[in-house]
């Protein structure tokens, strides 16, 4: 992994989604805070959170790959298809077992759904549903670990940890016009 910059630091920005907010190391992006209502909301969610208290840039001052980032969230909230896979992720704070969910994750497209027991396949840990569960539940770095696209089995919408909890999930999934997973194409598209 290559450094982005000698300090951590953070920045919370608009989107036509609402505010974000992000925290980074000199590994790679170590939270990310999904919209809230206005810049201070998000501030004080990320300060929240153990990374969260890393000095605040101004814009200008990002390093290369955060503002590349940032820019990349802000086409992602316009509706942009958008594939966060370039983006640096510490995940060093991390046990094994989450980063292969969270690699596995990150691997899905945009709009595309599976089940939690499915991502636990697609990890290499089959039958770990509910643990992949948690894990998703623990990410640190939502969107970018995409664990909004992941539901429950047999059409369910399934637990998001996020703020506004599963509308704000639904919101993410109809924003990417996501579909069910195959075997439950019948329940359609997510709708909000």
């Amino acid at each position: 992994m290559t450094a982005l910059s000698p300090s951590p630091g953070s920045f919370a920005f608009d989107t036509a989604l609402g505010f974000f907010a992000i925290a980074w190391s000199e590994h790679g992006l170590t939270r990310l805070i999904l919209p809230e209502p206005d810049a201070e909301a998000a501030r004080a969610r990320l300060a929240a959170q153990p990374a969260g208290l890393a000095p605040a840039l101004a814009e200008e001052a990002l390093p290369i790959e955060i503002a590349g980032l940032v820019a990349a969230i802000r086409r992602y909230a316009e509706g942009e298809t958008v594939d966060f896979a370039f983006a640096p992720v510490d995940l060093t704070q991390v046990d094994d077992f989450r980063r292969d969910i969270y690699a596995a994750a990150r691997r899905l497209t945009h709009g595309e759904a599976v089940t939690y027991g499915e991502l636990a396949a697609l990890a290499g840990h089959p039958g770990a549903a509910r643990e992949t569960g948690v894990a998703l539940a623990r990410n640190p770095v939502p969107l970018v670990v995409p664990c909004h696209r992941i539901v429950a089995a047999g059409g369910r919408l399934g637990g998001f940890s996020a703020p506004g909890g599963a509308t704000t999930k639904m919101r993410l999934l109809a924003h990417e016009r996501a579909k069910m997973p195959e075997r439950d194409a019948a329940q359609g598209s997510f709708a909000f």
